[in-house]
């Protein structure tokens, strides 16, 4: 083990950066889980020691603030020269747009060449998967949400378009755009969709967080 991992292993495991996150955290998430989660995400990605402190340390805050972990599932950490950068995935934005209990209901998923998929003026109709089949290239992703007031709001982007995205974002050759593409291709349907959805102040720092590393084009959302 580096010098500087186990010097970041010691930090994080200080009664301080427990105290610190135990200002933020929401009361489901203890902080001796959240940097026992932050260590162990240390040690799966060793390139984080050579990031500079202070930028590891902002971006845990940030998850602390935001109530998510960076377990590889919610959120990720990745070394991008000396910064530590955060990357929040959709299941993270999801599981805060949840907690805003505006939206019912939330999917997202990705288009492959077998599966049968109807999309019409704005409105996803129909999305059949053959499981007993490859589905085949993927060459779209889209998000639904259903508010409990009823509209259904969709977004729908083709690969071309998903990867105009990946290409200009920061973390684009590394972490979960390499290890977890359709997580991501998910991520970038759901960003674009909730553009339109009435959400949490929570939930648009988040966004913007994840701005700063994957800045996207706004596009054309509808709600039904």
């Amino acid at each position: 083990m580096s010098t500087e991992l186990a010097t970041l292993k010691k930090t994080l495991s200080s009664e301080t950066m427990r105290e610190q996150f135990a200002k933020a955290l929401p009361r489901h998430l203890s902080p001796e889980r959240f940097c026992r989660i932050a260590i162990t995400a240390l040690t799966r990605t060793p390139k984080l020691a050579e990031c500079t402190q202070e930028s590891l340390m902002r971006c845990l805050l940030d998850l602390s603030a935001f109530g998510l972990e960076p377990d590889g599932r919610r959120a990720h950490l990745i070394p991008y020269k000396d910064q530590c950068t955060l990357v929040i995935d959709w299941k993270g934005l999801a599981e805060l747009a949840m907690r805003s209990g505006i939206i019912a209901k939330l999917h997202a998923d990705i288009v492959c060449a077998n599966d049968v998929f109807e999309y019409d003026m704005g409105e996803v109709k129909r999305h059949v998967i053959d499981w007993k089949k490859p589905r085949g290239e993927m060459y779209a992703a889209y998000a639904m949400a259903v508010t409990k007031d009823g509209p259904v709001f969709c977004a729908v982007l083709s690969k071309d378009e998903i990867e105009s995205v990946r290409k200009r974002s920061r973390a684009g050759t590394s972490g979960p755009w390499v290890t977890d593409y359709n997580e991501m291709a998910k991520k970038t349907a759901f960003r674009r969709l909730s553009k339109w959805l009435p959400l949490s102040a929570e939930f648009r720092d988040a966004v913007e967080k994840d701005d700063e590393l994957d800045m996207s084009a706004p596009c054309i959302v509808t709600g039904k």
